[in-house]
């Protein structure tokens, strides 16, 4: 089976190009012939390690020029889309895959209009109307508005969306195509992090969507009753000297660290004991599944969508309504003042994480891709 993939964009250090790229990694192992097509990569090297089966193919559009140039950004969006098409439509020509998938990126309105033998999916990493969501001006957010309805109405162009949590399924509705498949952790544990460090994690892009502006300011909270915990945030992002200057209006340099990405997660979430997540939108947060995969509690608001799928409030963790700092801080200084409590939370969110396994959820995969190529032989 022939399998072309999507990529918005360039292979970055994202999360949503991090389980996109396990799981191609994935299918190439199972001996799935793999292509992942970007628009911008512009012989950049993936932050992330590709399969030496899985090939790759930049179509050279460009789609990031003129950033923060929005009235240029709208005048030639029209001719990139109208290159991205033909260049796509050359390569799926030539390649004439089974499968293709789109992760919700800028070949959405393209892709239903090439003719092809291929069943056609749909993805998205992020909740419905993640773009209304961002920190944008006003003719961005109409911009965007107009750009969701317009992809709302080519969702059912595909035989099959799929969305990554219960929670996002019902804000979608109820459309006869769409299916719930979460994300999967690559590697579970084999056992869970000893938690005896006095040490926080927070994990993600520097980025507005991330909020790690909210999560200085309940640190500084948390400080002033657990002058003895640190709190390390991992990450880059254009906000990293913003957020560097909170840090220090605070006086917080003692005790938060932004450190860089790294493709060694792992070692971080073993060196913590409780995961903290401020986002103020996300999809399903890959950070959420591992860090819970080695046993880490965690205390996320309640932001679309992801926490309320995985956390049982009081049980692997803790959920604050989002954006109550003041609600975040009190339940995070509660949970660091009670080690038994840190564990036994720990202790249930490694359980659960064993029900989003690479096998359990790329099984799912699997199973959609022989469903749909079955009806095509009918």
């Amino acid at each position: 089976m022939r399998i072309l993939y999507n990529l918005i964009g360039t292979f970055n250090s994202g999360g949503m190009e991090r389980i996109i790229i396990a799981k191609a990694n994935t299918l190439a192992e199972m001996g799935y012939e793999v292509i992942i097509v970007t628009t911008d990569q512009r012989g950049r090297k993936s932050f992330y390690s590709l399969h030496p089966n899985v090939q790759t193919f930049d179509l050279n559009i460009n789609y990031s020029a003129n950033n923060g140039q929005l009235l240029k950004k709208v005048f030639c969006y029209p001719f990139k889309q109208w290159k991205h098409k033909k260049r796509l439509k050359v390569l799926l020509y030539n390649i004439d895959p089974d499968i293709i998938i789109s992760a919700y990126g800028n070949e959405i309105t393209i892709i239903h209009q090439i003719p092809t033998r291929a069943k056609k999916l749909l993805e998205i990493h992020f909740c419905k109307g993640f773009r209304l969501l961002q920190n944008n001006k006003l003719l961005w957010r109409l911009i965007n508005a107009q750009r969701d309805r317009v992809e709302a109405k080519l969702i059912n162009k595909f035989d099959k969306f799929v969305v990554l949590t219960k929670e996002d399924k019902g804000y979608w509705g109820n459309l006869p195509n769409m299916k719930v498949i979460p994300n999967f952790i690559s590697e579970l544990p084999q056992q869970r992090t000893v938690l005896d460090k006095k040490v926080c994690i927070a994990v993600g892009r520097l980025t507005y969507q991330k909020g790690f502006d909210s999560l200085i300011k309940i640190w500084r909270i948390i400080h002033k009753q657990c002058p003895d915990w640190e709190l390390k945030i991992y990450g880059d992002g254009e906000l990293r000297d913003e957020l560097q200057t909170m840090i220090q209006d605070f006086r917080l340099e003692k005790s938060i660290t932004i450190m860089p990405s790294t493709t060694q997660i792992d070692k971080a979430y073993c060196n913590s004991s409780v995961l903290l997540l401020t986002s103020r939108y996300e999809g399903l947060p890959m950070v959420l599944l591992e860090a819970m995969s080695h046993g880490l509690p965690v205390v996320a608001y309640t932001c679309k969508c992801g926490p309320k799928d995985l956390i049982e409030d009081g049980v692997n963790g803790l959920l604050v309504q989002e954006g109550n700092i003041e609600e975040f801080a009190t339940k995070t200084i509660g949970l660091l003042n009670n080690t038994s409590k840190i564990n036994q939370m720990g202790a249930n969110a490694f359980k659960m994480a064993a029900d989003y396994s690479k096998e359990n959820i790329m099984h799912r995969w699997i199973e959609l891709f022989n469903t749909l190529i079955e009806s095509n032989k009918k």
